[in-house]
């Protein structure tokens, strides 16, 4: 039997309008605990790119949007174990979700499956929580694994035998994915290079890179190269831009190499044989597939499923033992989901560097 206290039966939600406009309702419905899951009253939400982006590429009236969610547990689904009422918890879900508008994180109340689901330690604020952004997490876990063949925790590398260190050019180091990226590469012992404009040098410095270089100079892929001998051979690119994905490929060494992109990129640009590319959809961690046309969809892998949920169990471990640093962040005023709007205006701009955005939803 399912564990519960007092719920509504609606609420206030970020939902998709007529053109992917996004607004506030107030008479979404509440999702019901389905077994497996839970229901959790959400307190704090991190803004990615993706909030605004797959709304205006997939309008669907009526999707909620929103991934990133951090609150308390007010219901428990059949079968769940771990888990109680009033537990404080994290994570992210899938949002504009063609087949599942309940899926999504920019409401009062939100659906999630108990196994992708992240404890909060004691002393963690909800902000905080979300200053982890568990989406990008996801997706870079995501990248380590399918696209550049790397474990994605130490846990799998013991599991896999693998100790020998890589250097890894992760592109946009002072994004909020960058940042996390080379936090994820340097707990497996991997050597990171990144690039940002020079005043975030000393962040991404901070947060563990090794090698940091302006990517708005001319020379920039030849500085990688030749810091990297000729030899790179792994790279992430958050963006897919053309010019991101023309300097990353001018960085890869001479012996080829992995060019993975976390957005659509220009797939003429990858015109060297040596070099693989691959496009990383975050929600596809779940291995339950991306219901999207081309390129966006991915098809189910039962693999993978199984693959996620001993990604989460291990992550845990990682936010328990304080091993990933938040990201630097600023809370976005006076709160509630019109401000989470204001706020994806604000990202939309591109005025946002070396910083995440949260918005407190609730008390």
């Amino acid at each position: 039997m399912s564990v519960t206290t007092t719920i509504p039966t609606t609420q206030a939600a970020v939902l998709q309008q007529g053109g992917g406009k996004l607004a506030v309702v107030y008479d979404a419905p509440v999702p019901k605990v389905l077994p497996g899951w839970l229901l959790v009253r959400n307190v704090a939400v991190s803004l990615n790119p993706c909030d605004f982006k797959m709304a205006a590429r997939f309008p669907t009236p009526g999707l909620k949007d929103g991934v990133d969610f951090a609150g308390t547990v007010t219901a428990v689904g059949d079968g769940v174990t771990g888990y109680s009422v009033g537990d404080r918890v994290f994570g992210c879900v899938p949002s504009n979700k063609q087949d599942d508008s309940e899926s999504g994180s920019f409401s009062e109340y939100i659906k999630v499956e108990a196994v992708y689901t992240l404890r909060m330690p004691p002393n963690m604020t909800f902000e905080t929580a979300m200053a982890l952004n568990p989406a990008c997490i996801c997706t870079v876990a995501l990248a380590l694994h399918q696209s550049l063949g790397l474990p994605a925790t130490p846990d799998e590398a013991a599991e896999l035998g693998v100790t020998t260190p890589d250097t890894v050019l992760v592109y946009g180091g002072s994004s909020s994915v960058g940042l996390l990226a080379i936090q994820m590469l340097k707990l497996l012992g991997h050597h990171v290079v990144t690039t940002c404009s020079p005043h975030n040098f000393p962040l991404v410095k901070e947060y563990g890179a090794d090698a940091v270089f302006d990517y708005r100079s001319k020379t920039c892929p030849a500085d990688i190269r030749a810091y990297t001998k000729n030899k790179l051979r792994r790279v992430i690119d958050p963006f897919g831009e053309a010019a991101t994905t023309s300097l990353c490929y001018e960085a890869i060494g001479r012996a080829g190499g992995i060019y993975c992109s976390l957005e659509t990129y220009q797939q003429s640009l990858c015109s060297r044989r040596t070099v693989k590319h691959s496009l990383i959809m975050g929600p596809a961690i779940l291995g339950r597939g991306v219901l999207l046309p081309e390129p966006y969809g991915v098809p189910p892998d039962p693999e993978l499923h199984e693959w996620s949920k001993k990604f989460f169990r291990s992550f845990q471990g990682l936010i328990d033992e304080n091993k990933i640093k938040p990201l630097p962040m600023e809370k976005l005023q006076p709160g509630g989901f019109e401000t989470v709007i204001t706020g994806l205006e604000i990202l939309k701009s591109k005025k946002v560097s070396g910083k995440k955005l949260v918005v407190r939803v609730a008390q």
